[in-house]
């Protein structure tokens, strides 16, 4: 296969759960010869004898450009860690202690599932390890940071947490845990922290708080947490990570605790859109938000704006005529804007029948694959058939994205299709027929870069549909 189309989830599972079938085979092959004329309660408590002397094991993806990943230990694919995606991380395994074990790091790739790091743990009794994927795989730095924790009681109506710094990039900050609106000219940082240093565990009392991260020294905030609740008995790993997300704060926070994750964004993180034209025989045209903001002026035929940050909210959207915005080809056309998304904007069909449609972008690159999505937005071409080749041979090769429908408020789209670098030709062709609809020049495609193309209408009615390329095409 040239590629596969693969769906992102993110997968956590719950604390403590037990690994089953980790433990190393001459632990396990001894059990049956315990288990010899006990009870049923003697046999539990040989289990549970078992799994109390144990070690605690959390996985954390923090690799901005690499792909999903599986964890395999023993040479044995964890279920519950396959597809894990970026600033994702794993709730507690248990493990056995006393026990050696080997972790290894998959990528899913074009070419299946790779390793990329493998480490040795030796697990000690009642010791937490946090393995993490940090680096980057396109400039040759990813590692495993391992961090190793003795267990021990939080203070009572304390909530505690473990600070990491994880943007290879960025340089040493400071990290401020203070009461919310705190004045931060009097406060100090509870921790400064280069590249992969840890600040060790930083207790407070339970309640509302506010994190913010300043270059070291410095009290310019490049990360506002806004207000977050650190409750009373939590005790969280938290990841300063490179942001993917809308917005211009370089970092966004991974959140761990015990049964999984989530992401803190920068409190003034925006929404951002971009907006393509997709519509023949419409005129240059203007995007109005809530009647009274021009957010894209005279947008020709085929265009592909740049990326605007707009404040995530429901907005009503005006398309009028460039040169006379009293003609509104669509009017009042609501749409939801989420905060830290991305979101692609396409008007297609043609001017008697425009519409307007909102599509989801994620736009993170992998270092080990081009990213190739095709959106289906020609009326006049009710379903199509996406070939991909080296030669522009399809009579005998099967598409790579089969019966791909036109659909209005919803466009039907490839998903990204992940492909190894090399030159290809895309063809279009209308559903289960050979005859070309669209046929590309030969395109060099490089790992690392997101290639996107939209299907549109030509601009008269007889006229054959044409693609629209946008990011790295």
């Amino acid at each position: 296969m040239l590629a596969s189309i693969v769906d992102e989830y993110s997968s956590a599972v719950e604390e403590d759960a037990v690994i089953e079938g980790l433990m190393r085979k001459s632990i396990w092959l001894l059990i049956p010869l315990f288990l010899i004329g006990c009870s049923s309660d003697d046999s539990q408590q040989i289990l549970e004898q078992q799994v109390s002397e144990s070690s605690k094991v959390r996985i954390i993806h923090a690799s901005p450009d690499a792909p999903t990943i599986n964890i395999a230990i023993d040479g044995t694919v964890v279920e519950s860690l396959v597809g894990v995606n970026y600033q994702t991380a794993s709730g507690l395994l248990r493990v056995a202690s006393e026990v050696s074990y080997e972790f290894v790091v998959q990528g899913n790739t074009p070419a299946g599932s790779i390793e990329v790091l493998s480490l040795d743990l030796d697990a000690q009794e009642s010791v937490l390890y946090d393995v993490i994927a940090i680096g980057s795989v396109f400039d040759d730095t990813l590692e495993a940071l391992v961090l190793s924790d003795i267990h021990s009681e939080i203070g009572a109506g304390n909530a505690r947490a473990k600070v990491i710094h994880a943007v290879e990039d960025a340089p040493m900050v400071d990290v401020y845990i203070t009461p919310l609106d705190a004045d931060l000219e009097a406060a100090q940082a509870n921790t400064t922290l280069s590249y992969k240093e840890s600040s060790g565990s930083v207790e407070v009392a339970g309640g509302e708080y506010q994190i913010r991260i300043t270059l070291a020294g410095i009290l310019d905030v490049v990360f506002d947490s806004g207000a977050v609740n650190l409750a009373a008995g939590e005790d969280l790993l938290v990841l300063a990570t490179q942001n993917i997300n809308a917005g211009n704060s370089p970092i966004a926070l991974i959140v761990a605790n015990g049964s999984g994750s989530t992401t803190i964004l920068d409190k003034d993180t925006p929404a951002s859109i971009r907006v393509v034209h997709g519509v023949g025989d419409a005129p240059n045209v203007d995007i109005i938000a809530n009647n009274n903001l021009e957010s894209f002026d005279s947008i020709e035929f085929s265009a592909v704006s740049d990326y605007a940050n707009v404040s995530a909210d429901d907005v009503l959207i005006d398309v009028a005529v460039a040169s006379n915005n009293a003609t509104i080809a669509i009017d009042d056309a609501p749409i939801t804007l989420e905060v830290g998304k991305f979101y692609i904007a396409i008007a297609n069909n043609n001017l008697a029948n425009i519409d307007l449609d909102l599509i989801l972008d994620t736009p993170r690159r992998r270092a080990t694959a081009a990213q190739v999505r095709i959106f289906h937005a020609s009326s006049q071409t009710p379903s199509i058939d996406i070939y991909v080749t080296s030669d522009r041979e399809i009579a005998d090769v099967n598409p790579l994205a089969t019966d791909i429908s036109y659909m209005t408020g919803d466009l039907s789209q490839t998903g990204y299709m992940l492909l190894p670098a090399g030159d290809y030709v895309f063809t279009v062709t209308p559903a289960n027929g050979k005859s070309i609809a669209i046929e590309t020049e030969l395109l060099n495609l490089e790992v690392n870069k997101i290639y996107t193309a939209f299907t549109v209408n030509g601009e008269t009615i007889d006229a054959s549909p044409i693609l629209i390329f946008a990011d790295d095409f």
